[in-house]
């Protein structure tokens, strides 16, 4: 993997500092609007993880889908249970 590098400036924003990530370093992290992040200090670096649940991408998810384990079929082809009513 390739790492992505950005120079940011620290900018103000209300009584708090502020870096924008670039969209290109947020998806190579799998950053999205509402992911929960959390911010440590080591040494004299700021370092920025998702907390909980990591969100896949559409691609990431067909990658990891297993036909075999899910017996092949995605999406029944005809109407079954209470459907046919």
């Amino acid at each position: 993997m390739t790492a992505k590098i950005a120079t940011l400036t620290v900018q103000k924003w209300g009584n708090s500092l502020a870096v924008r990530i670039p969209a290109a370093i947020a998806r190579s992290a799998h950053f999205h609007i509402g992911t929960a992040v959390e911010l440590t200090v080591q040494e004299n670096n700021i370092i920025v993880k998702p907390t909980g649940e990591q969100k896949l991408t559409l691609e990431e998810r067909l990658n990891i889908f297993d036909p075999k384990k899910h017996s092949g079929e995605v999406m029944a082809s005809e109407l079954i249970g209470l459907e046919k009513l």
